[in-house]
């Protein structure tokens, strides 16, 4: 009997320190989180803003013929340098030369008449002071004279004008620089101030414009007053680097009020020719924050809302959610304006597993 009684106590008391197991382990809550953290960096920090490009010439002209006829001669290679002065096209010239040589046919006419109506106007003079004609004549005479006198000017300005024409006939090159594919061929007809023949540029610099936001103009106004630009405005094609840097020339003289923006001009040096009117670019404006710049890897950072949080480990190994103020990213990092101080620490790996309060086991980033 009494052994009986002491099985039932030692059963009970197993299966009552069996209940206990359990009990204890949901006390004891979630097992920490494993993750890594990294303390934040501090420095300055060199980057650069970026901006869509268009390369432009500083001086472009398109040739038209200013007077009308067929193209007889076109002395110049397509897409070669020229230089100023240089002969570019041949009009046919026969029928402004013989209308030049008829203008002076013509003007050796009216300066005979001119001789003529002088030679009359002082005959009749000598006679006025005799008394020997009407005053009528007289004043007939003066008013051929100046008749003479106006139709032979006239003549004169005839010769300019169709001597003019003659010039028009040859197309020059207006300065040195690069010309493009014809638009005509020999024989072709072509209007006076109508018809393109081609189109001329300067190559040796060209423009590259950039549209900034209106809040820009102070800190590039300030550019374009610095005298050392040199290592600031650079240009990329993708991921190849122009050589060669530039300087901003100037900001256009107002705000486009439908966009906000206003356009800036830089100047970029093409010893090569490697740059070419109408291509598509970016320009890198040089960039540098204080030496007590904040900066954290960006994967450490989540977004919610639009608002962006990092996980900061304090006391007990507990964690707590801190929203951040982001500035320019820098390659794997970014740089933080507000939230974060110098000496703290930023989990970098793990975060999508924490929530406010977690417990965390932490391992240094450096550590695999």
């Amino acid at each position: 009997m009494r052994h009986s009684i002491f099985s039932g106590i030692a059963v009970l008391l197993l299966l009552s320190a069996c209940g206990d197991k359990p009990n204890q382990a949901s006390m004891a809550g979630p097992a920490p989180v494993k993750v890594k953290v990294e303390p934040v960096s501090v420095g300055e920090a060199v980057y650069y803003d970026e901006y869509p490009a268009t390369v432009t010439p500083l001086n472009l002209v398109e040739l038209r013929p200013q007077v009308s006829g067929y193209i007889t001669g076109i002395h110049f290679k397509d897409g070669e340098r020229v230089r100023k002065g240089q002969l570019l096209y041949s009009i046919d010239a026969q029928l402004y030369n013989a209308n030049y040589q008829q203008a002076i046919a013509n003007q050796s006419v009216q300066e005979a008449n001119l001789v003529k109506a002088q030679k009359d106007a002082e005959r009749y003079r000598e006679l006025a002071k005799h008394d020997a004609v009407a005053k009528q004549l007289v004043d007939n005479a003066e008013a051929a004279l100046e008749a003479a006198k106006k139709q032979s000017e006239a003549a004169k300005a005839n010769i300019d004008a169709v001597q003019t024409s003659v010039r028009y006939t040859k197309v020059f090159a207006p300065f040195s620089g690069l010309i493009g594919i014809s638009s005509v061929k020999v024989g072709a007809a072509v209007s006076a101030g109508q018809t393109l023949l081609n189109t001329v540029s300067t190559d040796d610099e060209l423009a590259v414009d950039i549209y900034l936001d209106q809040r820009e103009i102070y800190r590039f106004t300030s550019l374009l007053e610095s005298k050392r630009q040199d290592s600031v405005f650079s240009m990329a094609f993708n991921k190849d680097i122009y050589p060669y840097p530039g300087k901003l020339a100037f900001l256009d003289r107002a705000v486009d009020p439908q966009t906000g923006t206003i356009k800036a001009r830089l100047i970029f040096p093409n010893p090569k020719q490697a740059l070419r009117a109408g291509m598509n670019g970016t320009i890198r404006v040089k960039s540098a924050s204080s030496s007590e710049t904040i900066l954290i890897p960006y994967k450490a950072v989540t977004e919610m809302l639009g608002e962006y949080f990092v996980y900061v480990p304090g006391d007990s190994n507990k964690v707590s959610q801190r929203r951040v103020a982001l500035g320019k990213q820098i390659g794997t990092n970014v740089i933080v304006k507000e939230g974060l101080q110098h000496n703290e620490q930023v989990v970098v790996e793990g975060v999508q597993n924490l929530r406010e309060g977690a417990v965390i086991a932490p391992v240094s980033a450096s550590q695999p």
